[in-house]
């Protein structure tokens, strides 16, 4: 699995970057985590507000700081079965 946090490098994106990783590192999912910073590139997913999460190359976040449980959430509904 393939985890991008989109975003500018705001408060907001790195604390999203590290409950990402805390998330993958107690729950022992296999991801790997890589963090957008270039505009454009985000624009490719169809980001509107920051910071977003895509997961296997699917936005599925935009705009919201997530829980560790939202994480654990998305993560289990996007695991290719």
């Amino acid at each position: 699995m393939i985890i991008k946090v989109l975003g500018s490098g705001c408060a907001n994106c790195n604390t999203l970057e590290n409950r990402v990783k805390d998330v993958l590192q107690k729950h022992d999912f296999e991801a790997s985590v890589e963090k957008i910073t270039d505009f454009s590139v985000m624009m490719q997913y169809g980001l509107m507000g920051s910071p977003g999460l895509v997961i296997n190359e699917k936005l599925v976040s935009s705009g919201k700081l997530l829980t560790h449980q939202q994480i654990i959430d998305l993560i289990k509904s996007n695991i290719s079965v």
